[in-house]
């Protein structure tokens, strides 16, 4: 399966965010917290190169708490500063103000020796689809003020939106990069739910997460689906899991993508427990 997407709404949205990044003193990086470096845009590193840079860590609540802290860890060490968020339900929020003036410490300093005072800090939100964006914003500011959805590519042109007095946040649509080099980046990408599922192949990458969970995570399959033969090949996994949870198709034959799609929700929304796919080990110094 090949991992290949890039609206055309895309490359206008990183060409204004190279317009825009002049306006800004902060970036804000919304990453998946389950795959911290695959959702990350590279593009992002060279537009804020200049820029104090902030990485929420989203979806922390569904991620290895043990990895979460390694790659908070690691981000720190290249620089950033680190938030670990649950944007849904407001978890990690209250740390992000305090944060972000301490990002912006230097900006502040500079304002107030030119006698500028109390001038909010400008910060661009940025992220891959579906990351969670609009739903931190929302959550950050205590109310619907940007566009939210549930599926990737909801957010289509820029908004500034006042939180309060000391923070201006531009929001920008989630941006992807026009190729996978790497096809293990796309399929980390697909299992969370950035490729919207219906250009994926559900069955495949059904037969992948029962690989990757039986590798780093033994026993989780059997505590959501019940007895099976873990040792077995995946797609013998999956005809085991269709018959616990009668997935079944006409001529009473299991039901292969309803057991991958079904699979793939439970992952999704933690059901599984908290699972991260990638470990800051991997990343080249």
């Amino acid at each position: 399966m090949q991992f290949q997407w890039y609206p055309g709404h895309m490359t206008k949205a990183k060409r204004q965010m190279q317009e825009d990044i002049r306006l800004i003193d902060l970036v804000i990086e919304l990453v998946d917290a389950r795959v911290p470096a695959s959702s990350r845009n590279p593009d992002i590193d060279e537009l804020g190169r200049q820029k104090a840079r902030l990485i929420l860590m989203n979806k922390y609540d569904l991620a290895d708490e043990r990895a979460g802290a390694e790659w908070a860890a690691y981000f720190r060490g290249k620089g950033y500063h680190v938030v670990g968020i649950d944007a849904r339900n407001r978890a990690g929020m209250k740390q992000v103000t305090s944060v972000i003036a301490d990002a912006c410490k230097e900006k502040t300093e500079r304002d107030r020796k030119r006698g500028i005072l109390n001038r909010p800090v400008r910060a661009m939100v940025v992220g891959i689809p579906n990351v969670g964006k609009s739903t931190f914003i929302n959550s950050y500011a205590g109310r619907a003020c940007a566009k939210t959805g549930n599926r990737p590519g909801v957010t289509k042109g820029k908004q500034w939106i006042r939180l309060n007095k000391q923070v201006e946040l531009l929001d920008t649509p989630g941006i992807l990069w026009p190729k996978f080099e790497d096809q293990a980046v796309g399929l980390k990408l697909a299992l969370t739910g950035a490729i919207r599922d219906e250009i994926l192949q559900i069955e495949e990458l059904g037969l992948s997460l029962i690989q990757i969970l039986a590798a780093g995570y033994p026993g989780a399959l059997t505590t959501r689906y019940g007895e099976l033969d873990e040792a077995a090949e995946p797609v013998k996994l999956l005809e085991q899991i269709a018959v616990n949870k009668k997935c079944i198709s006409r001529g009473n034959e299991p039901d292969y993508g309803k057991a991958a799609a079904m699979l793939l929700d439970d992952f999704r929304s933690g059901k599984l427990g908290r699972i991260t796919l990638e470990t800051p080990q991997h990343m080249p110094e």
